[in-house]
């Protein structure tokens, strides 16, 4: 393997003079985020960072370019007029779709570049990370601390990529008929399913949003007032195994649970089953990070489409949530989660929780789709500047997801979060939990 993991703050203070560690809680921040995305790089070869194996899917290469690109844009050329880029051919190459900065390279041709090479790249992230460290240990002491919140959006940004590395490589994998492991995991199997219960939440106004001092993106701003009619949420996730029930009922082949678009797409792609999924005698498998492995029916069901979560959600007598209800039933969340870090790389089956007011796995293991398409909350103003493309140009046919998943970092997640996917995306790790309405009243 010709990738190398970043160096470590003492390397980096021996390397450089500038102690890695001296601009405080951003500066760790900054090497920690930077070190991951090269860890979640350890298990492949150099070949495997190459491959683009659909338009949405970015090569692996791509994501670690891509990541740095950000920083050298729009903290680096901004902190100095003396800054050198690496590379000048990379403003181009490695930008997604700022069209500020400058014309993109087509997101569907990433693939089709043999160069600049894996190690090109590697030295590209050294060179940018020696920069970086170097005004890192400025902070404070110059004008470059109102670079500050662009380096903080940059660190966001790469956490997201961090989840689009493993959501494409197990993309990338699954389409090798050796059906290649990412990493070794072990198995974390249930034994029993608990019944599906109930939380009943009241109706009445709630405060969405992100009304806190931290970070948080423009599109969870600004805070407002949402009235929230009386509703029930599931307890927990639907399971594989109650999703092949849906299989097993013609769910697949039933028009009248679908909507337009959707029964459209299921005849188009001829959907049968969740991605991943492939039936060999009679028994349903699913691919993995971790390989080819029986669908374990106590699992938190994955890569299923808006579509499928919502056509499962008729079939189930009951519908997706709205996020503004979602946002506010999470507060009863409880802490079990399962992110990035736990190193599952799959959804695990939820605990059983010990009172039936607790919601589980609402954090992490499976992205959950809600009805909610993706607009600006009222009062929404799209930032100025390049960094004003990063969200608000994409409020259109979308919907949004909450919660996290396995492949989130867990410092990135928190109750406002806002993805957003088209509803025939699958290759996300994305999930349904069911909610009702509240006949108690």
């Amino acid at each position: 393997m010709v990738h190398r993991p970043t160096l470590s703050a003492a390397e980096w203070t021996k390397k450089t003079g500038v102690d890695a560690r001296a601009s405080g809680a951003l500066g760790e921040a900054y090497h920690a985020v930077r070190r991951l995305s090269e860890d979640l790089c350890e298990p492949l070869e150099t070949e495997d960072l190459v491959i683009q194996s659909m338009p949405d899917v970015s090569p692996t290469r791509w994501h670690l370019a891509h990541t740095t690109w950000f920083f050298e844009t729009f903290v680096l050329s901004k902190a100095s007029p003396t800054y050198r880029p690496f590379h000048p051919a990379f403003v181009r190459l490695f930008n997604s779709y700022y069209n500020e900065v400058g014309e993109p390279f087509p997101r569907s041709e990433r693939g089709l570049l043999s160069r600049p090479t894996v190690q090109e790249i590697f030295d590209y992230r050294a060179y940018v990370d020696e920069h970086m460290h170097k005004l890192l240990g400025k902070l404070g002491e110059t004008a470059a601390s109102e670079l500050a919140g662009a380096i903080e959006i940059g660190l966001n940004h790469e956490q997201q990529h961090q989840e689009l590395m493993l959501t494409d490589i197990k993309h990338v994998l699954s389409c090798n008929p050796l059906y290649p492991a990412y990493r070794e995991s072990s198995v974390i199997s249930g034994s029993v399913v608990t019944p599906l219960r109930w939380v009943s939440f009241g109706e009445g106004l709630h405060w969405v949003g992100y009304g806190g001092g931290g970070f948080s993106y423009d599109n969870e701003r600004p805070r407002h007032r949402v009235f929230v009619h009386r509703f029930q949420l599931a307890t927990r996730l639907v399971t594989n195994g109650e999703f092949l029930e849906f299989i097993e009922d013609r769910g697949y082949a039933r028009p009248k649970l679908w909507l337009a678009e959707g029964w459209a797409t299921v005849q188009a792609q001829n959907w049968k089953a969740p991605l991943y999924w492939e039936k060999r005698d009679d028994q349903w498998w699913s691919f993995t990070l971790a390989g080819m492995r029986r669908v374990d029916p106590t699992e938190p069901v994955c890569h299923v489409s808006y579509y499928e979560a919502d056509a499962f959600a008729r079939w189930a007598g009951a519908w997706l949530p709205f996020e503004a209800a979602w946002e506010v039933a999470s507060k009863a969340a409880a802490p079990n989660t399962n992110f990035v870090e736990d190193r599952h790389y799959h959804p695990v089956p939820a605990d059983d929780p010990t009172e039936d007011h607790i919601l589980s796995q609402v954090f992490g293991d499976v992205w959950e789709w809600t009805c909610s398409p993706y607009v600006g909350y009222p009062g929404y103003r799209v930032p100025n500047g390049a960094l004003g493309e990063y969200n608000g140009k994409f409020m259109s046919n979308q919907m949004v997801l909450r919660g996290g998943s396995c492949a989130t970092p867990r410092t990135h997640i928190r109750p406002t979060y806002r993805n957003f996917f088209p509803p025939a995306a699958r290759w996300q790790f994305t999930g349904i939990r069911l909610a009702r309405e509240d006949g108690s009243a």
